[in-house]
């Protein structure tokens, strides 16, 4: 605090006017139409907009300690700047092509974290933690079909109707590991188009996705006040220390760091081979290459193959992924993220329904997560808010708000294997329920 006072306020590290100075070049540069659509100039154009927004919403009182914080601030101040035509559109086509899109650098992000969360625990505490996560998962899936089907009859709609069109989209993994195959599952059985089903369930998954990042900044503040509750937001288990290869105090260089790249991008391949040649699907779902490589990387940790300094290597970089980086990815979801569509779907029932289906979500994964080892409020965020969210953009997104970026691996696996669960229960809703 000292240190800060002496060489004043900064932004994003830098001091002020310097920060200042960048972010008026960089935004002079785009308006005037001389910034290029390559990565560097869209890396630097979501550096300005990023640093903007995150400084506000660390600052305004209430959103600072209620809502999201700087992470969430930049989200939502992104999308009303492309909601009004504020960023221009190749510009906004350029960050939705980097972040989502061919250039994929939201999947690089997420390579680098899920492999550090992993590699950087103690061997008891992964085995115990990915052993509970599965019941974990179940049992918020299971209360928010029972608050969904409650709340369904509150407006008189059928609980098939409630756990077809509103449990199941929100609780199916997202849009791509989602909505869409469901649709698709839909249409196999019925016979009605797929684009019927897929036009709600994304309304509603639109909703639940919003929700469950403002439910992530409350369960994050609910933390501070009840620390019992809660852990080092690094793993999951109660009474265990977490973190190994940082209490070893494990020396890390650039190679160390070079090393665990070439795992994690390892890993990535691996996932990729499962998912799309050797085992594809299980029981008629699709598993995603992100879930492959958990399963791989946890592999990996539990024997010991890989040594002590690429852990701490992998470590420190997804320390520099989540510190560097998250501010920019969420400039990216905010492009992709339409603020119409969500008004549009806002009805009383909508938003009531999707709300009651997220807070099963929660208690459910919470109390089961209790019951296994895990602590209630790191268990709820990531069995049961990325379970409801809106896959791997959403999974960013709450973690961010609830300051918990580095339960990406569970994160993950709520929304790769959670989904597949719920793909495998749809089959058999729509062939008996329809």
């Amino acid at each position: 605090m000292e240190e800060n006072k002496k060489s004043g306020l900064k932004l994003n590290g830098a001091p002020w006017y310097i920060a200042l100075g960048c972010i008026l070049i960089i935004l002079a540069s785009a308006y005037l139409g001389v910034l290029g659509t390559d990565m560097a100039s869209v890396l630097a154009l979501c550096v300005a907009i990023a640093v903007i927004f995150n400084e506000i919403g660390e600052r305004l009182p209430i959103w600072n300690s209620y809502i999201g914080g700087g992470l969430l601030m930049v989200f939502f101040g992104t999308a009303v700047l492309v909601q009004f035509n504020l960023i221009p559109e190749k510009y906004v086509e350029g960050i939705n092509t980097f972040i989502s899109g061919d250039t994929g650098f939201l999947t690089f992000f997420i390579i680098f974290l899920i492999a550090g969360s992993i590699l950087s625990l103690e061997r008891d505490i992964l085995l115990k933690s990915f052993a509970g996560y599965i019941p974990a998962i179940l049992g918020g899936l299971v209360c928010a079909m029972l608050f969904g089907v409650v709340t369904g009859f509150v407006f008189g709609i059928r609980p098939s109707d409630i756990l077809i069109k509103y449990v199941l989209p929100i609780m199916g993994g997202g849009n791509g590991a989602g909505a869409v195959p469901l649709s698709q599952i839909y249409e196999e059985v019925t016979g009605d188009p797929a684009a019927n089903y897929y036009a709600f369930a994304i309304i509603i998954l639109t909703i639940a996705n919003i929700i469950c990042i403002l439910a992530g900044a409350l369960l994050n503040k609910l933390g501070t006040v009840k620390t019992e509750w809660t852990g080092d937001k690094r793993n999951l288990l109660r009474n265990n220390a977490g973190l190994a290869r940082e209490d070893k105090k494990v020396q890390t260089g650039v190679k160390d760091m070079a090393g665990a790249m070439m795992v994690a991008l390892t890993c990535y391949a691996v996932g990729r081979l499962f998912s799309k040649v050797i085992l594809p699907t299980i029981f008629g779902a699709s598993i995603h290459q992100f879930a492959y490589m958990i399963i791989f990387v946890v592999i990996l940790a539990a024997t010991g193959i890989i040594p002590a300094n690429i852990c701490a290597g992998a470590k420190r970089l997804q320390s520099f992924m989540t510190g560097a980086c998250s501010i920019i990815i969420m400039v990216g979801m905010g492009c992709d993220f339409d603020l119409m569509e969500l008004v549009s779907a806002c009805t009383p029932a909508n938003v009531i329904i999707a709300l009651m289906v997220v807070v099963g979500a929660i208690l459910g994964s919470a109390v089961v997560g209790y019951l296994v080892g895990f602590y209630p409020i790191d268990s709820a965020v990531t069995a049961g808010l990325c379970m409801a969210n809106r896959g791997g953009n959403g999974d960013i997104a709450v973690l961010g708000a609830a300051d918990r970026m580095e339960l990406i691996a569970y994160a993950q696996l709520s929304s790769r294997l959670g989904g597949g669960i719920v793909l495998i229960v749809a089959s058999f809703m729509f062939s008996f329920m329809l």
